[in-house]
């Protein structure tokens, strides 16, 4: 990767779920990609980071809600043994909107200085309020590669807390110059008997600029809260299929599961 420019990602959100009854749905969306060892040192005008904007970023939407994001992901990933991930820190989430975020999940990709993949972290929120981290890595961990880890926490009350995750990255080169660069993100869920739920979130990016930004608001004004909106619809018309309802255990112990 040569590109060190906040990136915005403008694309679709994809869920699929089999089983018991096959439901659906496709929205578009738009995120953003951000270089935050490169924005440490040289923070990106365009981009408004902990102040008000249309579309802005805030550091305590992330982690333990303190003011360094990039700080609490190193220290996290010390306190795992992680030492190497010396590179850049890229955060693919969504942004606040008119002051207002949810966000379900955001990817860490944490590299190391050769480029190379030291870390990844889901940090997934649910809508009581609760935060969790699953943190993948190992000698395998590159884009394109299936990559597992068993589900521990809480999201939907359409899914036991059982079975696992099978996440995929994959990312063009940031820096090619004959094409535009796209991201995908896939998080499956699988329980005892296959594939269960299937979801991506995938997009074009290109850098943040004060025009991007403001095309990417008033094309939908309300996104972020549209998020919120849309799961709430989504469980009604769950119901109505009659998809069983499984009441919210307690979280995990481990705020972070490997």
């Amino acid at each position: 990767m040569t590109a060190t420019r906040a990136l915005l990602g403008t694309g679709v959100v994809r869920h699929l779920r089999l089983r018991p009854a096959r439901h659906g749905f496709e929205y578009p969306t738009y995120f953003l990609l951000l270089p935050l060892r490169t924005l440490r040192r040289t923070p990106d005008p365009a981009l408004p980071r902990n102040r008000i904007g249309l579309i802005a970023f805030h550091d305590r939407d992330h982690g333990d809600g303190g003011g360094d994001c990039l700080a609490w992901i190193d220290d996290l990933l010390a306190r795992e043994g992680i030492a190497d991930a010396d590179g850049e820190v890229w955060l693919h989430c969504y942004p606040r909107v008119l002051g207002y975020v949810f966000k379900p999940v955001s990817f860490w990709y944490c590299h190391r200085r050769d480029g190379s993949l030291a870390a990844i972290v889901a940090e997934v929120n649910n809508t009581f309020g609760e935060r969790h981290c699953y943190l993948l890595h190992g000698d395998d961990l590159r884009f394109g590669r299936e990559l597992r880890a068993r589900k521990v926490f809480h999201v939907s009350p359409f899914c036991r807390v059982e079975g696992d995750y099978r996440f995929r990255f994959m990312r063009t080169d940031l820096g090619a110059p004959t094409h535009a660069p796209r991201t995908v993100a896939r998080v499956d869920h699988h329980d005892a008997n296959g594939p269960l739920l299937l979801t991506s979130v995938s997009g074009t990016l290109s850098p943040v600029t004060g025009a991007a930004l403001r095309r990417a608001f008033f094309g939908t004004p309300l996104m972020t809260l549209g998020v919120i909106a849309r799961i709430h619809w989504q469980a009604l018309r769950l119901a109505l299929k009659r998809v069983p309802f499984f009441s919210k255990p307690a979280p995990p112990d481990a705020f972070v599961t490997r």
